[in-house]
């Protein structure tokens, strides 16, 4: 679909509403992946949980195990029920979920409770881009799918910035670590609430058959009257019953196949380039390195503030530059970045303080070249290089595989860092970071995707 001039681009206040509201799904995706980052330790206190190494582990993977859940349901939840009121639900469970972490007693109840929170974790993670895809009219789609970015790195960022205050200001206060979780119970009740007044998705009007609700959905929003007559056509045409199918359908379609491949695929990127290792074990990674704990918490805030700016930057970048480029040039710097790391780790003739300051900066800078370039391309194509008749199921299926790798990364990554070092690890994904590039080669083909989704129902 061609861009259009839109009408009045600047007051439409609906739209701005609705893009901040849903990118609060985002936020709290961000705050409760990295809550545990700062809190894991005060939790594997003698006098609190008592975590060993592999329960670290399970602590952190509990959480993202259900993620992968509440991705895989999340699209056939928001195909049936409708975005708006699936975000609302997820926000319910988010409030029920922080409360019961923030209760909990002992690892067993902790980790059922960050699993049910994973589950609405996951499932925001999908509806939230999806969602704000549908709501925006072309030229506004790249720019809203990534305030979802943003929103993340500034939910991690506001957890990190939470967690050394707290950490500081109660040093011997082992118990603090709930604090720090129940704090996340904010910005949920707030989604719970602004969450009602939110327009339903127009996209999904149509596939629902309300062609006249949608039409006037797409109205309040600002889309253009062609856009408007554009996107009904394409998804009555893509309504018609030939265009069903089944899973075992797949294989009978190369384009389908391709797409759900190049989405899978993207999925693997976003994960095994690292990023997560930082973002959740950061404090304890800092502190193995060698700093204390109150400089390893404040020198995670500015792996945050540095993460921030830079999705912030990379944003913008998207907006006119080549994806597949973009995601190249972040992949490269990875690896870069992850080797010299290796490098410094081995090497035994610097002094503690040297040591400490390069490990800060060149983790900051993978940090920023992941948070700023990989992380926001991965999820601005998740959203877009799907027809909407299979997007929710193919977004689902995607991000699945997002949360089924961050799991096995986060369980086994504490046992690894004790099996074969620090230094051995960021070898180990910088290795990963390689292989992310050839996935990107292969089947990160904007203009092929673009072809695919212009002849797919020729091919269906």
């Amino acid at each position: 679909m061609t861009s259009k001039k839109l009408p009045h681009p600047n007051n439409n206040s609906l739209l701005a509403y609705a893009s901040y509201v849903i990118a609060l799904g985002g936020f709290l995706f961000g705050y409760d992946t990295g809550v545990v980052n700062g809190a894991l330790s005060f939790m594997s206190q003698p006098d609190q949980l008592n975590l060993s190494a592999n329960n670290q582990g399970w602590v952190s993977g509990a959480l993202v195990l259900g993620c992968t859940f509440g991705a895989l349901f999340c699209g056939q939840l928001a195909d049936k029920f409708g975005r708006r009121w699936l975000l609302h639900a997820v926000a319910t469970v988010f409030t029920l979920a922080t409360l019961g972490c923030f209760l909990a007693l002992n690892i067993l109840m902790l980790s059922i409770f960050r699993f049910i929170l994973g589950l609405s974790v996951g499932c925001a993670s999908t509806l939230a881009p999806m969602y704000l895809n549908e709501i925006s009219p072309d030229r506004y789609k790249s720019r809203n799918v990534n305030k979802n970015a943003v929103a993340v790195v500034v939910g991690q960022l506001s957890a990190f910035i939470m967690n050394a205050l707290l950490g500081s200001l109660f040093p011997k206060w082992h118990a603090v670590w709930r604090l720090m979780i129940l704090l996340a119970g904010i910005p949920a009740v707030v989604l719970w609430i602004l969450s009602i007044n939110l327009p339903q998705s127009p996209t999904w009007q149509v596939i629902h058959s309300t062609r006249e609700k949608a039409r006037a959905t797409f109205h309040r929003l600002g889309f253009p009257r062609l856009d408007i007559k554009e996107v009904i056509d394409q998804v009555q045409e893509q309504k018609k019953p030939q265009t069903a199918f089944s899973l075992t359908d797949i294989w009978h379609h190369k384009a389908l196949l391709y797409l759900l491949l190049a989405g899978t695929a993207i999925g693997l990127i976003q994960q095994f380039s690292g990023v997560n290792v930082v973002m959740y074990y950061g404090t304890t990674l800092l502190e193995k390195v060698g700093m204390g704990a109150s400089a390893s918490l404040y020198g995670n805030v500015l792996i945050g503030i540095v993460s921030s700016i830079a999705t912030t930057v990379g944003s913008q970048l998207t907006l006119n530059h080549s994806h597949q480029h973009l995601l190249l040039v972040g992949l490269t710097g990875n690896v870069i970045c992850l080797s010299i790391l290796t490098i410094i780790m081995q090497t035994h003739f610097l002094s503690q303080n040297w040591l400490n300051l390069l490990v800060l900066f060149f983790l900051t800078s993978f940090l920023a070249l992941q948070q700023g370039l990989v992380s926001p391309v991965t999820w601005l194509l998740l959203s877009e290089i799907f027809p909407p008749v299979v997007k929710s199921n193919f977004m689902s299926w995607s991000t699945t595989v997002i949360w089924l790798s961050n799991f096995i990364i986060s369980l086994i990554f504490p046992a690894l860092v004790h099996a074969v070092g620090i230094g051995n690890v960021f070898l180990i994904f910088a290795g990963s970071n390689i292989g992310c590039i050839c996935l990107t080669l292969i089947f990160v083909n904007r203009q092929y995707i673009t072809a695919i989704n212009q002849q797919f129902n020729h091919q269906i």
